[in-house]
């Protein structure tokens, strides 16, 4: 199994947003602009990923 990683920052506020993208936001460990968390490259992460692309950015790296 890889064991590669990605990096996700919150760059927006969740305020304005819809509730289950602030509920994804809180499932990545994220809460406040600036934020980062380190998460495993898995496909449940990337579908989490894929509902706020507005709020967060992503850089990819390998461990």
């Amino acid at each position: 199994m890889s064991d590669k990683t990605i990096t996700v920052t919150q760059v927006k506020s969740g305020i304005g947003a819809k509730p289950k993208a602030r509920g994804t936001l809180r499932a990545l460990g994220l809460g406040r602009i600036g934020q980062t968390n380190t998460l495993p490259d898995r496909p449940e992460i990337r579908g989490m990923i894929q509902r706020v692309p507005h709020l967060v950015e992503v850089t990819e790296g390998a461990d």
